[in-house]
């Protein structure tokens, strides 16, 4: 499988960063996840969903 397609992009169509400018607010990438995500192999794709979805798990408010 190529590996541009073998992870599922976690973009919600929010590009908005947060206060400080590190990371957005609506896929918790950083600036630098977001700009490698192009070029990134699956493994390391794999790895930016995992990272975002724990910056998001510690940083969204709770509903």
């Amino acid at each position: 499988m190529d590996d541009f397609f073998a992870v599922e992009s976690p973009c919600i169509g929010i590009c908005k960063l947060d206060s400080s400018g590190v990371y957005c607010t609506g896929c918790f990438r950083t600036r630098q996840e977001i700009g490698r995500w192009s070029m990134a192999p699956a493994h390391e794709k794999r790895a930016i969903v995992a990272a975002a979805a724990a910056r998001q798990e510690r940083l969204a408010p709770r509903r």
